[in-house]
């Protein structure tokens, strides 16, 4: 179900100390893989990481893990990238990429079509192309790896409400957009787990903060004054549950009213220390960054070719196995709370 034999959450706090560490003071690839043949796989693996954009916590969190990743299996690593993102910015990265014959890109993509021909234009010079966190089209990378699945991401939401409201009573989901495909298959699977699971927990509403923080927040204010016996919020967006903490923490039903979904943890950090949110959820970004070096690896060194069902070794994560269409899944939601948020920057 998880996309893998064995899953020990290594990275912690003293793992992401070590390597911001080596950040701090400008540990990058010596080399960048130029001049070597793509591909090779007989030598050390030349692994460069291009996130949507550069500056941006959650990458620079990934990058921690893609860093671990490489210094474990002795390659070289690098990361570029834009100052913005947006559908083509990435291009000319991979470009230059593809000129240096590096051996492998992950990517985690702007857009899923715009960077296709240049993704192309590396693999023609045996770079292997690895995305994460956004894919692209599937026949535009040689693997995806995913930072869960919509089931596990919804199977995660449904424990931490059911938990922190004592298994019964009235919630509502706050989401983002009417037509976010994302949000609403959430929502349906999380609907049908409660129906088949948790009968003593009423859903009474669905409402749509449009990812907007000031209507997500009202939005939030509307419920409570709508449902004066809601129990608590599910909010699978981080614009949401960080607008609805804001205020539920400044309100009456503080510690009344539960609140869990999909968050940050600085955006969220506050509103645990004041005990407005007990636990909320998301994946483990510098995980997926070291997943996602080792499956890069793999593909080097040929220990995979990306088929369904193949499998390949990511260090202290254990094995994945390749799913249909390239697909290998991180594993569970991160479920962040008052004893580990302090370990996490992004």
């Amino acid at each position: 179900m998880f996309g893998h034999s064995t899953s020990r959450r290594l990275l912690g706090a003293g793992a992401i100390a070590a390597s911001v560490a080596l950040v701090a003071v400008g540990c990058s690839s010596d080399d960048g893989g130029t001049g070597e043949e793509g591909g090779s796989g007989d030598e050390a693996a030349s692994i460069t990481f291009l996130p949507k954009n550069l500056g941006n916590p959650y990458f620079e969190t990934s990058r921690v893990g893609g860093e671990t990743a490489v210094e474990e299996f002795g390659g070289s690593f690098d990361e570029v990238g834009p100052a913005e993102a947006n559908p083509t910015s990435q291009v000319s990265y991979i470009q230059t990429a593809a000129q240096q014959q590096v051996d492998a890109l992950v990517v985690s993509a702007n857009d899923p079509s715009a960077i296709c021909d240049a993704l192309e234009e590396a693999s023609s010079v045996g770079t292997k192309i690895v995305t994460f966190d956004s894919d692209t089209d599937p026949e535009c990378r040689d693997l995806f790896v995913n930072q869960s699945s919509a089931e596990l991401i919804a199977q995660a939401q449904v424990d931490l409400i059911a938990e922190q409201i004592g298994g019964e009573g009235e919630i509502a989901f706050l989401s983002a957009a009417a037509n976010a495909t994302n949000q609403n298959a959430w929502i349906d699977m999380m609907n049908a787990e409660l129906e088949a699971n948790h009968p003593d927990i009423e859903v009474v509403d669905t409402v749509y903060g449009d990812d907007d923080d000031q209507k997500s927040f009202d939005q939030t204010a509307a419920l409570l004054q709508t449902h004066p016996d809601l129990a608590g919020i599910v909010s699978p967006t981080t614009v949401g549950i960080a607008a609805a903490a804001r205020y539920l923490s400044t309100s009456e039903y503080q510690g009344e009213v539960a609140l869990t979904g999909l968050g940050t943890p600085n955006q969220m950090r506050e509103y645990v220390a004041d005990g407005t949110v007990t636990a909320f959820a998301l994946w483990n970004p510098e995980e997926l960054g070291y997943l996602s070096a080792y499956a890069a690896n793999a593909l080097v060194t040929g220990e995979t070719d990306g088929s369904e069902g193949s499998t390949f070794e990511a260090g202290e994560l254990g094995e994945y196995t390749v799913g249909a269409d390239g697909e290998v899944v991180l594993g569970e939601p991160f479920v962040f709370d008052a004893d580990n948020i302090e370990d996490f920057d992004f």
